[in-house]
């Protein structure tokens, strides 16, 4: 699916080249800064895509840090590893992986934030919820952030289809008993940022 856009006051189409994209639906800096990432985290990006959020994240934590960006489709794979290669940004490793078969290639309490963007949607939460926030549970150290990014559950002339969207409620129905606490929720128009927090 290729998220219909808006970009200076037009919809666009919402991808990099390879997968479909919902960064340009928001403003990305307000997001990031949400997310309050700095120099030297290990972040996981789960259902990268077109890698948008991927690099992007990559620039804020500098070559000290390390993006680990996960998705299924060997195509985008490739594309995303060459475009972190074109844009100088070796703390990027791009790998594939199903995110509803674990384990995941991630060790254990490795990652400081975990960014789920415009990807939950997609699944039967409530045959994946187990497979999917179990393994967030595992690779997320104590004390670290689990961000979530979904279209509202609205209707729209582009994004998923209103019966695909979850409400920030439901997320929170299927986080839990994974240990998860909720921090923040931020209202970016199009697309809410639900972030909780591992307890130590």
């Amino acid at each position: 699916m290729i998220y219909e856009t808006k970009k200076n006051g037009r919809h666009t189409s919402g991808h990099r080249g390879q997968g479909p994209s919902s960064f340009w639906m928001q403003s990305h800096e307000p997001l990031f800064d949400a997310l309050g990432i700095s120099p030297g985290q290990h972040i996981l990006d789960l259902g990268c895509g077109a890698g948008d959020y991927t690099l992007e994240a990559a620039r804020r934590t500098g070559t000290v840090g390390c993006i680990t960006a996960l998705d299924y489709w060997p195509p985008i794979v490739d594309a995303l590893e060459k475009a972190a290669g074109a844009a100088g940004l070796p703390q990027v490793r791009v790998l594939k992986a199903d995110i509803t078969n674990p384990p995941l290639p991630v060790r254990n309490n490795a990652i400081d934030l975990c960014m789920v963007f415009t990807v939950l949607h997609i699944f039967d939460l409530s045959r994946y919820k187990e497979a999917i926030f179990g393994e967030m549970a595992r690779v997320i150290r104590p004390g670290g952030c689990l961000a979530v990014l979904e279209c509202k559950k609205e209707e729209w002339s582009f994004g998923p289809p209103v019966h695909m969207r979850l409400a920030p409620e439901e997320i929170e129905t299927f986080i839990r008993g994974w240990g998860f606490k909720k921090r923040d929720y931020r209202d970016f128009g199009y697309n809410y940022l639900l972030s909780f927090t591992l307890d130590a």
